[in-house]
């Protein structure tokens, strides 16, 4: 009954949130969008994992440490954690704007309430932090201070979790898709063809495999095929372009490279699960997920 509450709680301010996520979607994108590796770090490609997700218990964690030892009157240890909460909240909120500007429909009005609680927060915990300067005697209104931020963190996580476990941003779509162990006959009614080597050169086409749709992509004499749903947010890689010998994504740009699917650019920080393709004794296909 709570959840419930609060799910009716946070979708009221869509009113608001959504005018406001648009705004935001502009201009960061303008910002972020150029400075391409970059941003890709920022994503956390180069750890497998995102970087928001795996930064934002720091903070958290510290702020907690810092009401308790605010709370002992252990003046200088708190100081101290509230300045690594505070330090950690700056990087999390840059790898959640990297998140934020590939983030599109619910989980974005979701995402700007998340966001706008930690701005709120943020700013609330470095005014305490300023009224510490020069150690005061009276202490009673940055501990006050720095509770309410730690409130205003709290309800913001619960709300970025719900962007995370509720509506499945920045999750692999294929997290629970095993490599293949056996081979499965391809469908090439989609394509209108009986023959993959007619495809057009560099064109992703789709085709069926079992309940799968994949992808394939005719390079010279060389068949590749990838599972048609982007691991990142589950666009149709069947209307990406071919770039670079990556398949790219038409939605958000993340690349896949064709013979393994291995991701080249974000914002995805997950591969994309490939196929072998082999041909049948009577002339057909199959296809089976590639064990790497």
């Amino acid at each position: 009954m709570i959840g419930r509450l609060l799910t009716r709680l946070i979708d009221a301010q869509a009113a608001w949130s959504r005018p406001l996520g648009d705004f935001n979607h502009r201009w960061m994108a303008a910002l972020l969008k150029p400075l391409g590796p970059l941003k890709d770090v920022l994503h956390g490609r180069w750890l497998g994992h995102p970087l928001h997700s795996a930064v934002t218990d720091i903070p958290i964690g510290a702020l907690l440490v810092s009401v308790l030892l605010d709370l002992l009157d252990l003046r200088a240890a708190a100081d101290v954690s509230l300045v690594v909460a505070i330090a950690f909240m700056l990087l999390a909120a840059v790898s959640g704007v990297a998140d934020y500007v590939d983030t599109d429909g619910r989980a974005r009005e979701r995402a700007t309430v998340h966001s706008a609680l930690m701005v709120v927060g943020l700013v609330v915990l470095v005014v305490s932090l300023a009224l510490r300067a020069g150690d005061p005697p009276e202490r009673t209104v940055p501990v006050i201070l720095s509770i309410i931020g730690l409130l205003l963190v709290t309800a913001g996580a619960y709300v970025g979790g719900d962007v995370v476990y509720l509506l499945g941003n920045m999750v692999s779509r294929h997290a629970f898709r095993g490599p293949g162990t056996k081979w499965v006959a391809l469908d090439l009614a989609p394509t209108g063809l009986t023959n993959l080597g007619l495809l057009p050169e560099a064109t992703p086409t789709r085709v069926r495999a079992g309940i799968n749709d994949l992808v394939v992509v005719r390079v010279g004499d060389s068949l590749h095929a990838l599972h048609a749903v982007c691991a990142h947010a589950g666009a149709p890689l069947a209307e990406g372009t071919i770039v670079d010998g990556c398949l790219e994504c038409p939605w958000h740009g993340s690349r896949f490279r064709l013979g393994d699917g291995r991701a080249q650019r974000g914002p995805t920080v997950y591969d994309q699960p490939a196929y072998e393709i082999r041909t049948t004794e009577g002339g057909g296909y199959e296809v089976r997920r590639s064990a790497g």
